[in-house]
């Protein structure tokens, strides 16, 4: 056990890479909290999409990473893809070398950055303003119980705090700007998942043929569901162990609706579909709910993704789709990404995040789930087929229009270092 506390230092600018501790006039270093789960591709792509956007736009800075949760798969793709980028993993309080080094990562960076999430902690921004540690929020979205009811007034003062806070939607914008918050830079900043650019395509190609999928010739689908996303974990309202029958009668009635739509696609155009997951727990409701209920001679057309992916394979599957259809925000983000349209069919109750997709002008693909008649669906998902080349166009205009956001949000990060 290490007591003395050079020991310690010089273990952890070791376990750092040795860039942490650089003397004034040397490149700066931005500590970017995130790598949120191992189960979502979308807690996954937020990670190397902000990654990227740095790397681009900041290539003296170094960047450590501190990942909240890594598998052997994922931590390979941000290794193969960001070689530079050193990874801590720890917590705020505990005591433990790994603790220890998110510590020291938080007390030597220039800037302390919160990827892009739905959290409403304020665990980090606390520790943060106690060091005196310029703390930055990147893409967030947040409910309005962050600036309302008990403790709103020293969460407010935490936001106030901020080098900036980028908010992902306006909706969320709207909610701290209409709770008067004062940050220097309150502003829209697409969520950090745009910036990706990892590809598995060796994976994301055996997947296509195996399944018997040609490029542009499917569209992807996925529902999500009121269950555990974890197993065994009670997480009410939106992950309930134990969903309520009205909960599950929403889940039924949204997979009749989606059901139809991949009856309607197969039939006017003799394409495909992917049911392809965004979460991990939703395949086996996917299958369940949406595969086993078609009919015969439409399930022919139709295949469900039996293993789950990393973001890489499925962004690799996403540039080669024809339309991403889903429920979840994420998979439409990685399309875009990749230049694919999309249709989000959301529910709002999930989150204000929806709104990015109208923030970035594409508010035609987007769809509430109950109050979109399957016709109107079916109308958008074909208007998309009828004249392919104005939807990709679509998709190019709106990537325009994020990579300028981009650009935008990193001349902040630079100033507030300086």
């Amino acid at each position: 056990m290490m007591t003395d506390r050079r020991t310690f230092i010089s273990a952890v600018t070791a376990a750092l890479g040795g860039s942490l501790f650089a003397a004034s006039g040397k490149a700066k270093t931005v500590l970017l909290q995130s790598a949120w789960d191992t189960i979502n591709i979308g807690d996954i792509g937020h990670t190397p999409g902000t990654l990227r956007i740095l790397e681009e736009h900041l290539p003296q800075v170094n960047v450590v990473l501190w990942a909240m949760k890594l598998d052997e798969r994922v931590e390979a793709m941000l290794r193969r893809r960001f070689p530079k980028v050193n990874i801590v993993r720890g917590s705020l309080k505990g005591t433990t070398l790994a603790d220890k080094e998110v510590q020291q990562a938080i007390a030597y960076c220039d800037l302390f950055i919160r990827n892009s999430g739905m959290g409403q902690g304020t665990d980090y921004m606390e520790y943060c303003h106690k060091l005196g540690k310029p703390y930055g929020l990147y893409g967030q979205s947040f409910f309005p119980s962050m600036v309302e009811g008990k403790g709103a007034a020293e969460r407010i003062a935490l936001l106030d705090a901020a080098a900036f806070i980028y908010c992902r939607e306006t909706k969320t914008l709207n909610i701290l700007k209409n709770a008067g918050v004062k940050t220097p830079v309150l502003e829209f900043g697409p969520d950090g998942c745009f910036g990706i650019d990892v590809r598995d395509d060796e994976r994301g190609l055996a997947t296509l043929k195996k399944l018997g999928l040609e490029d542009r010739q499917f569209i992807t689908l996925q529902l999500r569901t009121h269950t555990a996303k974890h197993e065994g974990v009670d997480n009410p309202p939106l992950n309930p162990l134990h969903p309520t029958p009205e909960m599950i009668a929403d889940d039924e009635r949204r997979a009749a609706k989606y059901r139809d739509l991949v009856t309607r696609w197969v039939q006017k155009t003799g394409k495909k579909v992917l049911i392809a997951p965004e979460v991990k727990k939703e395949m086996v409701h996917n299958k369940r709910l949406i595969f086993d209920l078609l009919p015969p001679e439409i399930q022919t057309n139709v295949v469900n993704l039996e293993e789950f992916w990393n973001a890489d394979e499925a962004a690799s599957v996403f540039a080669r789709a024809h339309t991403i259809v889903c429920h979840e925000p994420h998979s439409p983000i990685i399309a875009l990404a990749n230049g694919t349209p999309i249709i989000h069919t959301y529910s709002e109750f999930h989150s204000p995040k929806c709104w990015m997709f109208k923030d970035i002008g594409l508010n035609e693909w987007l769809l509430e789930f109950d109050e979109t008649p399957v016709e109107t669906m079916e109308e958008t998902l074909l208007t998309i087929d009828a004249d392919y080349p104005a939807a990709l166009a679509k998709v190019k205009k709106a990537m325009e229009y994020v990579h300028q956001r981009q650009a935008d949000t990193m001349k902040t990060v630079q100033q507030s270092m300086a």
